[in-house]
């Protein structure tokens, strides 16, 4: 039963999370009136890929928790990442600082790699399990450029 809390606690703090900056960028959400680079996916995507990476995220961090190998440095940059990932979509979004959003991606990018090497130095499963949220960031982070290019 323990096992299963720490599992519940670390997917529903980083949903929460997502689903709070969800409701406060909700009105300002302009995707499907930008002009978009290649590759661009729907708008419907976006909030279904989120859920699934927060719920990785979550159990990646819960496989640590679980084994008591989350020491003070990887919860500093597990939660680090988490507040800079949340902090993007405000800016990107509901203030409309697209540079301002590619240049506070790039450190989420450098955040989230981090933190998988320091997963992996714990949990090679954990680590993996962060991998498909980097591609994201990483894609985002194209996105994120293009759009501030051509718009």
């Amino acid at each position: 039963m323990e096992k299963f809390k720490i599992y519940l606690e670390s997917v529903l703090i980083p949903i929460i999370v997502g689903g709070i900056v969800g409701l406060i960028i909700s009105d300002s959400i302009d995707y499907d009136t930008l002009t978009k680079p290649f590759l661009s996916p729907p708008s419907l995507l976006f909030p279904i890929m989120w859920t699934v990476l927060y719920f990785l995220m979550g159990i990646s961090y819960g496989i640590l928790k679980i084994r008591h190998l989350d020491d003070t440095k990887i919860k500093i940059i597990y939660y680090l990442q988490l507040f800079v990932n949340a902090f993007w979509s405000i800016f990107f979004f509901s203030l409309k600082w697209r540079l301002f959003s590619f240049i506070w991606i790039l450190l989420l990018d450098f955040l989230v790699g981090w933190m998988i090497v320091l997963f992996y130095r714990k949990n090679k499963t954990a680590s993996l399990l962060q991998l498909p949220y980097l591609f994201w960031i990483l894609f985002a982070s194209y996105l994120n450029l293009a759009i501030y290019l051509l718009n």
